[in-house]
């Protein structure tokens, strides 16, 4: 890998987000060194991006179905970032390249039953061979999954006592871009989106028992909430998030590191007052609907004139504009109680997950002898089995608070 000519290569460099992982990387990874470049599969583009941020770098081109020339691309770098999505349909070449150049590979998919075809697929190798696959670092689901990480350990090194559950709940104000509802479209569609129910799929196998499942259902109602005295609701990315924390802890586990036994992980999203109740009814009704008009194509198409396309997103006032707070419990086996906040300024579907996944390449170029599990660790991983405290820190460097208090 030392020899290869670049350390990362932004994939999907032209799309709305991908251009934005160009400007971040311009403004930040240069000065660290790193030599990158970009690629996508239209030269001119690519090039206009280029020229438009002003960057000297390296314009890679290859459709992302032509499996030769993403070998030629996977072949010369040693991370690969990919915002090319719906990633079921554009990032499976990518990936076996990856896999088989054992090149790290990190993305901000949402698409969990595309994430569990790759688990099903090259878990094996890719630990055998250390390369670390990263599906997930993106707003899904980076402040989850570190989050409750975070809260874990500071739990377990202050108080010496394993952790029974985390709770997050999330507040948010930003615009969503064409790219993640094409991803959500693609994936009612998929064959897999039955699986998206069960609450351990994106685990390795184990059996579970009919307590241990119930006790992990997703919420599908309003509740009043006694650790924050608030009403809370289900958390639309919940059924993303809540599996890849999942994961995490049942790595962990298989790792002798574990969160703590019959450990659970819900998600809300939280109103305060006034009217909270008020708020909380009325965002989950509307959640309902808008989710059951995706699923089905015919009311879909009613939808679809109004949406963002691939390629459009909100404006740049919008996305400054936003911000996004995770607030985090977790409560040791005897009720003890550790609070957790990741926050940032910027919209969370586009400043944010730049920020999650641009860090994260540049853990895997930079830091990989300080990763969890050192050099050899590899696998299907989560954000935080595959980047943990060294991604915090690095958030922490670029502004983003991440705390957690006794």
């Amino acid at each position: 890998m030392s020899e290869r000519a670049y350390d990362v290569v932004l994939y999907g460099a032209s799309g709305f987000v991908g251009k934005q992982t160009v400007q971040y990387f311009a403004n930040h990874a240069s000065s660290e060194g790193v030599q990158w470049a970009i690629a996508g599969r239209n030269r001119q583009k690519l090039e206009a991006v280029r020229a438009e941020v002003g960057v000297g770098v390296e314009v890679l081109v290859a459709d992302s179905q032509d499996q030769q020339a993403i070998d030629a691309i996977v072949a010369q770098t040693r991370v690969i970032l990919n915002t090319a999505g719906p990633f079921a349909l554009y990032a499976n070449a990518l990936v076996d390249a990856c896999i088989r150049f054992r090149t790290h590979y990190v993305d901000i998919t949402g698409e969990t039953p595309w994430v569990k075809t790759l688990i099903d697929r090259y878990q094996a190798q890719a630990a055998t061979d250390g390369t670390r696959i990263i599906p997930c670092c993106g707003f899904d689901s980076v402040p989850s999954d570190l989050g409750t990480y975070l809260v874990v350990r500071h739990l377990q090194r202050e108080w010496g006592v394993p952790c029974k559950t985390v709770k997050a709940y999330f507040q948010a104000f930003g615009g969503f871009n064409g790219g993640t509802l094409a991803s959500a479209m693609h994936l009612y569609d998929s064959s897999g989106a039955t699986q998206m129910h069960d609450p351990f799929f994106l685990n390795p196998p184990a059996s579970h028992s009919q307590a241990e499942v119930d006790r992990n259902r997703d919420p599908q109602t309003p509740t009043f909430d006694a650790n924050l005295n608030t009403w809370v609701a289900p958390f639309f990315m919940g059924v993303v998030n809540t599996r890849i924390v999942r994961r995490s802890s049942a790595l962990y586990q298989a790792w002798q590191e574990p969160y703590g036994p019959d450990f659970t992980y819900q998600e809300y999203l939280k109103f305060d007052e006034p009217l909270a109740w008020l708020k909380a009814t009325g965002v989950t009704a509307g959640l309902g609907l808008f989710i059951g008009m995706l699923q089905q194509p015919q009311t879909r198409s009613l939808l679809q004139p109004i949406l963002p396309k691939p390629g459009e997103g909100p404006s740049e006032q919008t996305m400054n504009e936003g911000w996004f707070a995770c607030a985090l419990v977790g409560t040791a086996i005897d009720g003890r109680q550790v609070r957790g906040l990741i926050r940032d300024q910027g919209d969370p579907g586009n400043r944010a997950t730049v920020k999650f996944v641009c860090e994260a390449a540049l853990c895997l170029a930079l830091q990989t002898n300080e990763l969890p599990g050192g050099q050899t660790r590899g696998g299907i991983l989560t954000p935080a089995t595959g980047l943990g405290d060294v991604l915090a820190e690095r958030l922490r460097r670029v502004g983003m608070t991440l705390e957690v208090n006794l």
